[in-house]
Order: C-alpha cells, then structure tokens, then sequence
C-alpha cells in the first residue's frame, strides 16, 4: 500500500502559515489526497505571543511539538522550508533524522557554509533597517518590496499579508530573537541522510543564490533555480514550486 504523503511547511523570519497562500492551493493540487500541515515558529503565527527561543535548537524543539500532534502512522512525510524555515529543516534534520523521509529548502542559508554577506545582502540589509519600526501596511509593502518580484501578485499579497500582521502581530523583541537565532546557526560538518533538493531564485534580490549553490555543492544534493523570481518563491511563482516539488518524487 502507499504512503499517504504528508507535508510539512516551515516559514522563514517573522512569517506563518498564513503566509504561504496560493501554494497551499498548488501543492494540493499535485499531491491529490496528501494532507499538508504549516507549523508555525514561537513568535509567529498560533505563537505571536510566545517568545521565540534565542537558538534555532530551541526553536525546533518547540517546533516538533506541534509536529509530533500532527504526525500519522506510516506516512510519507515531507519537509518544506524557506529561508530561516531551512535552517530550522537542518537542525531538525541533524536532532531528528527519522522524523521526516525528505525535504526541500527554498532560498536558504548556513553559516559556516556561506559568508554573512551572502546571507543577507548588503543593500537588503539596509533596506530592511526600517522594517522593525514600522507598522501594518506600511512594514507590509516594504518587506513585500523587497522579497518578491512579480509585480502581478502585489497588491493581492500585499492586502494577505496586512490582514496577518493586524490579526497576528509579530513583535519586534521577537523579531529581533529570531534575528539573533539566525546569525548565530551554524551548518558545521552536518551533511542529511534523507534526499534533500534545493530551490532558489537567481535574482533573489535579499539572500544570495550563492547560498544555495554552496549548500548545493558542500552535500551534492540536485539544486533547481528560478530565473526571475524573489526570495519568497512561494509568493512569486507557487506553481512552479509545486510542480518541482513533484518532480523530486518521480526523480527519488
């Protein structure tokens, strides 16, 4: 008998599983009668009034609470994660190596592997110097600004994103320790045992596509980019996402 396939989705800094929107949508759509779970980061989303641990350890084991709630006997899970969410996926995968068959990261990063100034940008760092003063639709725009780059999906995402952040406001202390938690991950010598794919956008405007093909290389793991979209690929082209995402099954 086959697997029910069951997905798991981790989002990246100051975002939940609200966040992923149209994806949700596509992912079913190419796994009829999957079942798929967004777990969110304490901080964020169910948690925006938890605080977030300083560590990336401390968030997985948060984390894994609510995974252990959704897990069901003999399925085929699998992890998807984007940005800060990958490296949460690493850790968790280095801590828990039998709770997931396979995983997919989505414009990641790892110290150790890549150079801070690789992680994030120079000129997105000061672009997003502002973002923790700022408030609703205003810090919306301009972090949507900067992580996506279909210009078509705008003002509807833009409108998503605002009605999250009124319902479910990330704080700025948590901001800031999920910040904390971020800078100091380190990938070390740590290489997954499950199949693992990668997808990143070459024009990634936030963390450089380097990144990814660093990952790619250091565990020769198959990497796919994306030629025009931003760092929040889900948002751009959620499409395009599912169906590599599909592909990896047919390829594994």
């Amino acid at each position: 008998m086959t697997k029910k396939k069951h997905f798991y989705l981790i989002r990246g800094l100051i975002r939940e599983k609200g966040h992923w929107a149209h994806f949700i949508t596509e992912l079913q759509k190419n796994f009829p009668g999957s079942k798929i779970s967004g777990i969110d980061l304490p901080g964020a989303g169910d948690y925006y009034q938890s605080s977030s641990p300083l560590s990336v350890r401390g968030i997985v084991e948060e984390m894994r609470k609510d995974y252990l709630k959704f897990k069901e006997n003999e399925e085929d899970s699998h992890l998807v994660a984007v940005s800060l969410g990958g490296m949460i996926a690493l850790e968790w995968m280095r801590n828990y190596p039998d709770d997931f068959h396979r995983a997919t990261l989505i414009n990641t990063s790892f110290g150790g592997i890549s150079p801070f100034y690789q992680r994030l940008l120079p000129q997105a760092f000061l672009f997003l110097l502002k973002v923790p003063f700022l408030k609703g639709r205003e810090k919306e725009s301009r972090i949507l600004e900067l992580v996506t780059n279909n210009k078509n999906i705008f003002l509807e995402t833009l409108n998503l994103w605002e009605e999250i952040q009124k319902n479910r406001p990330v704080s700025l202390d948590n901001t800031l320790r999920q910040l904390f938690a971020a800078a100091l991950f380190k990938a070390r010598d740590f290489k997954p045992t499950l199949p693992v794919s990668l997808l990143a956008s070459t024009q990634d405007r936030m963390v450089s596509v380097e990144c990814s093909r660093s990952i790619s290389k250091k565990w020769n793991v198959p990497l796919n980019e994306h030629p025009t979209g931003g760092h929040d690929l889900t948002a751009d082209d959620p499409e395009w996402v599912a169906k590599k995402i599909k592909e990896e099954f047919i390829i594994q």
